[in-house]
């Protein structure tokens, strides 16, 4: 996978992990900041109005008053209030929407309307508002006590619903997200201008570069950059630098190992073979390492002569000759040939140790004339 889809994968996997992080805390961050807003703006909606429930509980416990009925039916109007309460010190209800049920007593009211919570009674007793949430339902049930100089002297129940905090909430959400992205997309557009233009071009261009790289020079052509790039390109240059110098120096070696052999072979030729014989002496790739004549022929670039540009190339016994030697390593092979325009009676011999260089002796013995062919 190449670098620019790892980034990618890396930055869209780190800004979902963020984006989640952030969605839960903005998530309960919203929740707690609108429904205490919901549950405050309950509370003080009837605390507004409390002095006015007070007074006409105060006159009168057994009838509410005009004043007292229009207060509770403009709450019982208010979209968030899916069901409302009011009670007596005696627990009386007081006002119901269901006029059947006011004047009941609370006990009869309850086995016949169920409440979601006991925030009632906590109320009565603590005479502080109490807020309860409705099991399985998008409801808070809030009783707020009416107290006169620590006196309670009625209830107001209400079931306030949340289905407009949650859409707020889910707006606020979807604000959220679309932000979040936003966001995610300024800050990876110039991240990924960063990443393409300071880090994957220049690595393009290095790996251009030692595609490029001569094995005549092993020069790497790469500009100077003062970073980690450039830093791996010196690298690589100091590199080549000694492979160039283990090069020449192998190169030396060898010319002068193979002087020694050239020094070594002419030694043994002229102590064993006599002056009016020709030798060749190829290795394993049957170029010419040490003759005992002159010759001529076309060099090749590393410098080595061809037993192909030495012998006749319609002298096929000879060619055969060198091929069985081949298949009798340190065996002594023999034929009849002509060689230089003269019968020759020829002697190969392939010379194999294991671990050591292969090499090739071709022995031309000039017969006398007369001698058969």
């Amino acid at each position: 996978m190449k670098l620019s889809a790892k980034w990618f994968l890396w930055f869209t996997g780190i800004g979902i992990y963020v984006m989640c992080l952030g969605g839960i805390f903005y998530y309960n961050l919203f929740k707690w900041t609108f429904d205490e807003k919901l549950k405050q703006e309950s509370i003080d909606m009837v605390r507004l109005y409390a002095p006015t429930l007070i007074e006409g509980l105060s006159r009168n416990q057994g009838v509410i008053s005009m004043p007292e009925f229009d207060t509770v039916s403009r709450f019982s109007k208010d979209d968030r209030i899916a069901a409302l309460l009011y009670l007596n010190k005696y627990g009386e209800v007081r006002w119901f929407k269901d006029p059947s049920m006011m004047t009941k007593t609370f006990d009869d009211f309850v086995k016949q309307v169920s409440l979601p919570t006991d925030a009632i009674e906590q109320a009565w007793l603590a005479k502080t508002p109490i807020v309860r949430a409705v099991p399985n339902m998008p409801l808070y049930d809030i009783a707020i006590p009416l107290a006169l100089r620590g006196e309670v002297l009625g209830i107001l129940n209400m079931q306030i619903s949340r289905e407009g905090v949650v859409k707020v909430i889910n707006k606020a959400m979807h604000k959220y997200a679309v932000g979040a992205v936003g966001v995610l997309l300024l800050l990876g557009i110039p991240l990924y201008f960063f990443l393409h233009h300071f880090v994957l071009n220049p690595i393009l261009n290095l790996r251009d570069a030692i595609e490029s790289i001569s094995f005549k020079n092993l020069e790497l052509k790469f500009p100077a950059r003062n970073d980690e790039i450039g830093e791996l390109a010196g690298a690589i240059n100091i590199f080549l630098s000694k492979v160039k110098a283990e090069i020449a120096n192998s190169m030396v070696k060898e010319k002068q190992r193979g002087l020694a052999e050239a020094r070594w072979w002419e030694s043994i030729l002229k102590a064993v073979v006599s002056k009016s014989h020709r030798a060749i002496v190829v290795d394993e790739d049957n170029s010419v390492l040490y003759t005992n004549f002159p010759i001529t022929g076309t060099v090749t670039t590393d410098g080595k002569l061809h037993l192909l540009d030495v012998i006749d190339s319609q002298q096929q016994d000879v060619l055969r000759l060198v091929g069985v030697a081949l298949d009798r390593p340190n065996q002594v092979v023999e034929a009849d040939t002509m060689f230089k325009s003269e019968p020759c009676h020829v002697k190969a011999v392939h010379l194999e140790e294991e671990g050591e260089l292969r090499r090739t002796l071709i022995l031309f013995e000039t017969k006398t004339v007369g001698a058969r062919i």
